[in-house]
């Protein structure tokens, strides 16, 4: 199965992983959390990451582009047909598409009652 891995402090890595649930659990560290995007595309993160005090890593935004969740941790994006009870390979407009959305590493912290985020410059 061909996935977009998004580390923290990195850029995302397309990899080709086995269809199981422990190389999943290998990729986020634990207990997979699915979190549905827009055309098909599943986020994969631990589900315990915020538990665990895992690093931030990217912001989630709306459609206003506002931060609306930040996940932790590792995590990453595959197919998530809705005919289909399994996940699947991401498509190639698809890794475009999420290796553009999360290209850029980012920064987070609290600041008079907000969470600031600011891009974080890698090799």
């Amino acid at each position: 199965m061909r996935v977009l891995v998004v580390e923290p402090e990195r850029r995302p890595e397309v990899r080709d992983i086995d269809d199981s649930l422990e190389a999943m659990q290998e990729i986020v560290g634990g207990l997979i959390q699915p979190i549905y995007m827009d055309d098909s595309v599943t986020l994969v993160c631990n589900g315990e990451g915020r538990l665990m005090n895992l690093p931030a890593n990217r912001g989630l935004r709306d459609k206003d582009g506002q931060i609306c969740d930040i996940v932790v941790g590792t995590f990453f994006l595959c197919g998530a047909p809705a005919d289909s009870d399994h996940f699947t390979s991401l498509t190639p407009e698809q890794i475009k598409r999420y290796r553009k959305q999360f290209y850029t590493p980012e920064m987070f912290w609290g600041m008079d009652g907000h969470i600031v985020c600011l891009p974080l410059e890698v090799d």
